[in-house]
């Protein structure tokens, strides 16, 4: 039985033929008694019985039909909480993001959602390879992930919301001979020792990239996933490595490069799953992650952003 079913068995108590319940649910009387023998089939015992002309309820009818009263009661009852939970502006949202969108995003929406009556936020980091991340949106409400410009959209059973397309840029020590350029090619960085990610992440389709625009195998020299630990590599001479130009935190001894002649840039997106967005809570900081990404992007935001904004473009040179 279905709530539907319940309530044309109650119309009928109530109004005493099937006629009168179809006008008053307005369908068909063919389509009330569709119901009625729907609901029937699920109970053991007669719920209506013949009157002269007319269809009425039994003892057993009038019982599920006063039963129903409490059904569709508590069924309002669900519906308004439901209701309550979906415009609930202070709800909580979980968000996940890989390593460098966590630090540039994280802080900007800590700040900005502080006031009362705000979403609470519960922050994860996530450092997951491309195709790992879409599967993250069962656990969380927001997942920010990454995938290079070239590569497959994301899969349909996650909508994604763009906020960045990074450039990637070459990552030097300060003192560096090549650090003088103010962009470099394939061919400049090819002999270079190179720090790059582990199998299966975003950034290494991009090494391979280079390593076949310079016509040579690249000198792998370490493998490390955390932009923070591949910075302070750099700039002690481990090495050159491709970093994102926005949301990776700069360092006083190393300066970035545009890199020519290679297709490098990368998608930072939002996913979530198309039923998250229904709540309001949801909704909210899905808005603020697009005004964090512009202000990543526009060197905008507070004081601190700003300054760090002017120490990057500083390093770039």
């Amino acid at each position: 039985m279905d709530e539907r079913q319940l309530r044309v068995l109650r119309e009928l108590g109530e109004l005493g033929s099937v006629t009168a319940v179809a006008e008053a649910m307005r369908v068909t009387p063919s389509a009330i008694s569709q119901q009625l023998r729907l609901l029937q089939r699920s109970v053991p015992v007669p719920l209506t019985e013949r009157d002269g002309r007319r269809l009425v309820l039994t003892s057993a009818g009038q019982a599920l039909a006063d039963a129903a009263i409490g059904v569709e009661t508590a069924l309002a009852r669900a519906r308004h909480t439901v209701d309550e939970f979906v415009d609930r502006p202070d709800g909580a949202v979980s968000v996940a993001a890989f390593h460098s969108a966590a630090a540039a995003f994280y802080p900007l929406l800590l700040r900005r959602l502080h006031v009362p009556g705000s979403p609470r936020l519960s922050l994860h980091d996530e450092d997951v390879a491309q195709d790992d991340f879409p599967p993250l949106t069962r656990h969380y409400d927001l997942v920010i992930a990454h995938r290079l410009d070239h590569a497959p959209a994301w899969p349909r059973t996650a909508t994604a919301t763009a906020l960045l397309r990074e450039p990637l840029d070459v990552a030097l020590p300060a003192d560096h001979p090549l650090a003088a350029k103010p962009r470099l090619t394939p061919r400049d960085v090819a002999d270079q020792p190179w720090i790059t990610v582990h199998d299966g992440f975003p950034l290494l389709a991009t090494i391979d990239a280079i390593a076949a625009a310079a016509g040579q195998r690249l000198d792998i020299a370490h493998r490390v996933n955390e932009i923070s630990v591949v910075a302070e590599l750099v700039a002690v001479g481990g090495g050159v490595a491709l970093m994102p130009r926005w949301t990776a935190r700069p360092h006083p001894a190393v300066v970035l490069r545009p890199l020519d002649g290679v297709h490098a840039l990368r998608h930072v997106d939002v996913l979530h799953r198309p039923e998250r967005a229904a709540r309001r809570a949801v909704r909210t900081v899905l808005t603020e992650l697009s005004r964090a990404a512009e202000s990543i992007r526009g060197g905008g935001g507070d004081a601190g952003d700003r300054e760090a904004d002017g120490q990057e473009a500083d390093q770039r040179g």
